[in-house]
């Protein structure tokens, strides 16, 4: 409805009724559920994990509803792929004359970015009454694992009262930033609220296709590179900030972690692009900074041209795709592995390698720092560890699907790394033409990728043991 209103306030009458049509559609297949499934269960705490991976699936499908009725793509599966890309804030997109979207369909495709980074079960929680057991599977069903309060539906506002707050300070400065740098003004107010939900919530998603590179402005590049590392912080660490527990950033476990791997990263890539190719130290600078800041924090901004990008010599794509499938924070609105689990798996090889050299007789323990100070247990490693095996699987089995299609190892890998990960950075697979089979499984990898793996796991699992009764 929030498109809707935009819409008939812009006097965008087909995109207008687009949207009341499929409020129609989602409200009556709603209604006609509650109707035919009238008991009222409380679900136990496996369910909810089943609920959440249907209900990641279920949203995009009705998300894409607008999408297709847009004429703006070739299909109805290419719509259901621009809206499990937005709802999972990765930022692939297959849509055809992007230039040309009216302003209501560029703020829904945004919008469902910013509901997604939040989470979907977190905007639902945010208006519920539910019982506290459910709430607290939801949440953790939606790969968040740690609470910030102690009552898990007050975590869930002091989610959304940052996301907003940041959202009106943020849109504010990128609507100044977009004002200096020539933009009209109806478009500078749209602009600067869609490049706020898509690099805070690590999306990905522009209203240009030239991407960021449309601005050229190195003033709204430094501050969608502050967003990004912003949306990629966990939400315990925006509390932090919130009790002005400034220490805390310097001290955190992950922090530390995204700062090292940024930086021997950057490191990497800067040199194998020194090797091949030839920049000015401003141009080296802003181009290779800002790719990487973009794929590590899962956001997909470029200032490049996809053609451009493809062009940079094997090597220096290697640093991209790492970058990609570390990710950002946990409990953050990025993707991939998480710098928290990144952080455990080497204190983990760091406790075995002790092992291995002090008598049997020594006790090892490995501590840690994220806000407060914590011992390493055996029940997080492998749980770490298994999330960590799920994510490098899905990787090369996109990579392997992708030469199939006919494309080179590399560039497969970098793909399905960008749509597992939820960042959005593209070679050129990820198009219009893109054939069917790949859609689907860049479709599936963003959704099990989003989700983490686990619910998805315990649903298959439930749904398995169902059929075995």
């Amino acid at each position: 409805m929030v498109p809707a209103v935009i819409a008939w306030f812009l006097k965008e009458k087909n995109p207008g009724v687009d949207f009341l049509l499929a409020f129609f559609i989602a409200e009556s297949a709603g209604l006609f559920l509650m109707a035919a499934f009238s008991q009222r269960k409380e679900l136990n705490y496996s369910l909810t994990f089943l609920l959440v991976s249907a209900v990641w699936m279920i949203v995009p499908l009705f998300g894409a509803l607008p999408l297709w009725m847009s004429g703006h793509f070739k299909s109805f599966l290419g719509a259901f792929f621009d809206s499990m890309s937005g709802f999972t804030t990765t930022g692939l997109s297959v849509i055809q004359s992007l230039d040309t979207v009216p302003f209501s369909l560029n703020f829904w495709r945004h919008f469902m970015m910013f509901l997604g980074g939040q989470g979907i079960i977190i905007v639902a929680l945010s208006f519920a009454a539910t019982a506290a057991s459910l709430g607290l599977g939801l949440y953790a069903g939606e790969a968040r694992e740690e609470k910030i309060l102690p009552d898990i539906f007050s975590t869930v506002r002091f989610i959304w009262l940052v996301s907003i707050v940041c959202f009106l300070l943020g849109s504010a400065a990128l609507f100044f930033l977009s004002r200096h740098s020539g933009l009209p003004l109806k478009k500078a107010i749209f602009h600067s609220a869609f490049l706020f939900m898509a690099a805070f919530d690590t999306g990905g998603f522009t209203p240009q296709a030239m991407n960021i590179f449309y601005y050229h402005s190195i003033a709204i590049e430094t501050a969608t590179v502050v967003l990004m590392l912003l949306g990629s912080l966990n939400f315990n660490l925006h509390y932090c900030l919130w009790k002005k527990k400034r220490a805390e950033i310097f001290k955190n476990i992950e922090t530390r972690t995204f700062f090292l791997s940024a930086t021997f990263l950057f490191l990497f890539l800067s040199a194998s692009v020194l090797i091949s190719l030839r920049f000015s130290f401003g141009e080296f600078f802003r181009k290779i900074f800002y790719q990487l800041i973009s794929a590590h924090t899962g956001c997909g901004f470029s200032n490049i041209s996809v053609k451009e990008l493809a062009g940079w010599p094997n090597l220096a794509l290697i640093p991209l795709i790492l970058a990609m499938a570390l990710g950002g924070g946990i409990g953050s609105t990025t993707g991939g592995i998480k710098m928290m689990r990144v952080a455990l798996l080497m204190k983990a090889i760091k406790s075995e390698i002790k092992s291995w050299i002090f008598p049997a007789r020594v006790k090892i323990y490995e501590k840690y720092h994220h806000i407060q100070d914590l011992v390493l247990k055996d029940k997080r490693v492998r749980l770490v560890f298994v999330v960590f095996l799920f994510y490098i699987f899905s990787y090369f089995a996109g990579a392997v699907i992708g030469m199939f299609y006919g494309h080179s190892f590399l560039s497969s890998l970098f793909e399905s790394v960008s749509a597992c990960a939820n960042v959005g950075l593209s070679l050129g697979i990820t198009s219009a033409s893109m054939p069917a089979g790949l859609k689907i499984t860049y479709i599936i990898q963003m959704w099990a990728g989003r989700l983490e793996f686990i619910s998805i796991i315990v649903s298959l699992g439930l749904i398995f043991s169902a059929f075995k009764k």
